[in-house]
């Protein structure tokens, strides 16, 4: 019988073992892939949430008292809920794509793409932005 690469015979069960143990590991990283993806969609929804509560809250405010510091407030309140919005639906659209390229590189058979820029970093820039935004309306405005 000829050897196949290692020295390992193909009739050897340990072939067999390591086919089985590379199909768990596929299966292992599928479910990684699936809980990165919830994670985000907590992470999207708790942003666009807190989002809303900031806009209604300060639409609200700003119907009861309306001085030019509780107007510069209500509107630096709300572009920075807007902005936390728009940045949810962004993530979440993000996120899709990302979760829909690795599991098509997966079913391949490919390992899933590790990309130089994560969007896990690319929403927190675009999170401290958005911050910034906020403050500068708030408070030099």
């Amino acid at each position: 019988m000829t050897e196949g690469a290692g020295g390992i015979k193909p009739d050897d069960p340990r072939v067999e073992m390591a086919q089985a143990r590379t199909g768990m590991a596929g299966y292992r990283t599928q479910l990684a892939l699936d809980r990165t993806m919830l994670a985000w969609i907590r992470t999207t929804l708790t942003m666009a949430g807190f989002g809303f509560g900031l806009v209604g809250f300060f639409r609200s405010v700003n119907e009861h008292n309306t001085t030019p510091a509780t107007l510069r407030l209500q509107w630096g309140a709300t572009f920075f809920g807007f902005g936390l919005i728009v940045l949810a639906i962004l993530a979440m659209v993000l996120a899709g794509f990302s979760q829909w390229r690795n599991l098509r590189r997966l079913s391949r058979g490919e390992s899933p793409e590790i990309t130089h820029w994560p969007l896990s970093i690319t929403v927190a820039m675009l999170f401290a932005l958005l911050g910034l935004a906020g403050l500068f309306l708030l408070f030099l405005t």
